[in-house]
């Protein structure tokens, strides 16, 4: 028999993801410790405003926020379009024109999944020598970052990258509860080692080092990269409100060069 979570129990189980107790809470959302301590016992039902309030406060994802709505008794309120819906088309093209833009230098937009949905040509040209396979849709860009068969083994300081890959994947996972990131975390952390190296946790980070780059090997030498990355402000769309551009930056002249000659030729 399946047991039905009610609104309390997803209120109870965010509030305690976000380490707050009652008190802070009620604080925040400027209700009583008593009426929110109400609400999660279930003896008082919340009004539409105050599960959104609840959330908004609880920085709850969109995509959960339609769920706590629900568990409350009232209809979801945030929609889930596809990118080429004519609704989202302006969003779409600023994504295009912020990677286009962002040329020579590489960048790509990703879903919550860490999905590609799009690339500039000069991401696309750094993925040489990758397994077919991986570049089959859809493409997970974490996956290709470290699978054995992808470019891991052309990632200098790949020990270091993978640490900084799952330490933001453990950070997304804290912030969204999200199972597909759970799935995903545990695949990457499962793949094998690439010939002559070894995955040790907590791999030493240079003390003058300001960020983790990203060091790449290739035809034109060692290319190192520093990463951005960029989120739509404000999104009322679920879809929006999940995507992300990833944009690097050359870290040094001999990456922003070697960029520059490989837009141009």
């Amino acid at each position: 028999m399946t047991q039905t979570i009610t609104f309390g129990d997803h209120l109870r189980t965010w509030r305690q993801r976000r380490r707050l107790s009652q008190m802070e809470l009620a604080l925040d959302a400027d209700i009583s410790t008593r009426h929110l301590s109400f609400i999660e016992t279930g003896r008082s039902v919340p009004s539409r405003e105050m599960v959104l309030r609840l959330a908004e406060q609880l920085a709850v994802p969109l995509r959960e926020r339609n769920v706590l709505l629900v568990a409350a008794g009232y209809a979801p309120v945030f929609q889930e379009r596809a990118l080429d819906d004519p609704a989202l088309a302006a969003a779409r093209q600023a994504v295009e024109q912020v990677l286009a833009g962002h040329e020579p230098f590489p960048a790509l937009a990703i879903d919550r999944h860490w999905n590609l949905i799009s690339a500039n040509r000069i991401a696309m040209h750094l993925l040489a020598g990758v397994d077919p396979a991986l570049l089959e849709a859809p493409i997970n860009v974490l996956r290709l970052s470290l699978h054995p068969l992808g470019i891991a083994p052309r990632i200098v300081n790949l020990p270091e990258w993978r640490d900084h890959i799952f330490a933001r994947l453990r950070q997304q996972i804290a912030a969204t509860a999200d199972a597909g990131l759970v799935a995903l975390l545990a695949e990457l952390q499962a793949y094998r080692a690439p010939d002559g190296m070894v995955f040790r946790p907590g791999h030493a980070v240079p003390e003058v080092a300001a960020v983790i780059p990203l060091q790449l090997a290739s035809e034109a030498g060692v290319l190192s990269f520093v990463g951005t990355t960029m989120m739509f402000g404000t999104p009322v769309d679920i879809t929006l409100s999940e995507l992300a551009i990833e944009a690097f930056f050359p870290a040094d002249a001999v990456t922003a060069e070697a960029l520059r000659q490989l837009a141009a030729g």
